[in-house]
């Protein structure tokens, strides 16, 4: 069995986009499926890791085309790809309202035209059994769309973030004709697919409003986080993040409540560490400053994905934030996944309801909290930080196999099998 996988993120890429098919890819041959990649030639991507070629299958085949992006123009250029705080690259208000008005459903539009026709060449010699899309960005489900309708294939649209209720479209600002437009083209696409594969509970019933069929097959981990080298934990009481950090996930009760522990409590002062791995927005970083936390927080940066999981293997506490916006329920960031193998205690904020909820009490590593309830904030930083002291902080995590992207990547095959019965 043969699939046409369209992705715009592919190695050398960076960022949690890349992850999820690249592992879907790596293992899909293990289960009967030939996997060939469809991407892009010349991406000019906000974030690098080159390890990740490495990953790459021997022997795939990957189809390329060059892409014009207008965000080279807009946003950044590519000498400073990997300096750009990617974080706050929808903080300005002009260029935030080109991209959402002028660029439906998002800049990567000006590669639709040219993709399907390489892509209809190619499907003339070529057969293959499925084709899949993979977004955002969502112009990939309109190059999917066309192809798999003009050569009779099944598709599987793959949704890895919601399309117009993603959180962040608000800072787009896009008037009422980008908001229909986007809704027709996310309905064209929700109704046409022959499946939707999302990656929460909450997304599918969303989602099956207007889908056919919806299933779901959340991020996971693989064996590099799983490898047995020596872990020697953080001497301080180090709470770390690591990832992309957006203003919308800003935990400024977080912020609060350490700032009343190191006044309460000269110990817990001389001890505690916050460290921010990745791209931080600046609204973070001036609550950071604002609650005189400075001297006891470290900006790391963004590292490659390897450099990451020493990160998290040896903090004290991994805190986890979720966007505190409308509608988070459904909302899985794939560094969960990676944080589950790192036996730490899981500091979450979120909302106690959610698909999050479940994943952490299921597995037994770490509880949600509302962003909005500084006391249990502190209670639960309090009380870690006394498990600490005692040496005593560990996890006995459990049910955490089910995630692993071989087990993730067999239910993809038998998905994908069923579709082409």
């Amino acid at each position: 069995m043969r699939v046409l996988i369209i992705t715009y993120y592919w190695p050398p890429a960076g960022g949690s986009g890349v992850q999820r098919w690249l592992k879907f890819a790596k293992y899909l041959r293990d289960f009967g499926v030939e996997p060939i990649i469809y991407t892009v030639e010349n991406a000019n991507y906000p974030k690098e890791d080159k390890s990740l070629l490495y990953e790459i299958p021997k022997g795939i085949e990957v189809l390329q085309q060059p892409i014009f992006e207008p965000t080279d123009l807009l946003f950044w250029k590519r000498k400073n790809n990997q300096k750009k705080d990617v974080s706050n690259a929808v903080n300005s208000s002009f260029l935030s309202f080109v991209r959402g008005n002028f660029f439906i459903p998002d800049p990567k539009i000006f590669w639709v035209k040219k993709s399907v026709k390489y892509l209809n060449t190619y499907l003339k010699h070529r057969k293959v059994d499925v084709v899949i899309s993979t977004g955002p960005p969502h112009s990939m489900h309109l190059i999917a769309k066309k192809i798999a309708q003009k050569n009779q294939i099944k598709w599987l649209a793959d949704f890895r973030d919601p399309w117009s209720n993603l959180y962040y479209n608000k800072e787009l600002r896009p008037l009422s004709y980008a908001k229909k437009n986007n809704l027709v083209l996310e309905k064209s696409v929700l109704k046409n697919a022959d499946c939707i594969l999302t990656v929460s509970d909450t997304l599918k019933k969303e989602f099956s409003k207007n889908a056919k069929r919806v299933e779901v097959i959340t991020n996971g981990f693989d064996d590099e986080v799983l490898q047995n080298r020596k872990v020697v934990l953080d001497n301080t009481f180090s709470i770390s993040y690591i990832g992309l950090l957006p203003k919308q996930s800003n935990p400024k009760l977080f912020f609060k409540a350490v700032k009343r522990l190191c006044d309460e409590n000269e110990s817990f002062k001389n001890n505690i560490k916050l460290n921010f791995i990745g791209d931080i927005s600046n609204d973070v970083k001036e609550d950071i400053y604002a609650y005189k936390l400075n001297n006891v927080t470290n900006f790391i940066g963004y590292v490659s994905h390897q450099k990451a999981i020493e990160y998290q293997k040896k903090a004290q506490v991994l805190l986890l934030l979720i966007p505190n916006v409308e509608n988070s329920e459904g909302i899985l960031t794939g560094k969960l996944f990676e944080y589950l193998t790192a036996k730490r205690p899981i500091l979450a904020l979120g909302k106690s309801k959610s698909d999050l909820s479940k994943i952490l009490k299921d597995t037994n590593v770490g509880v949600v909290l509302n962003y909005d309830d500084e006391d249990k904030i502190y209670s639960e930083i309090k009380r870690l930080y006394h498990q600490y002291q005692k040496n005593e902080l560990q996890v006995d995590s459990i049910n955490i196999e089910q995630y692993h992207r071989k087990n993730l990547t067999q239910k993809l095959a038998e998905l994908l099998k069923s579709l082409h019965s």
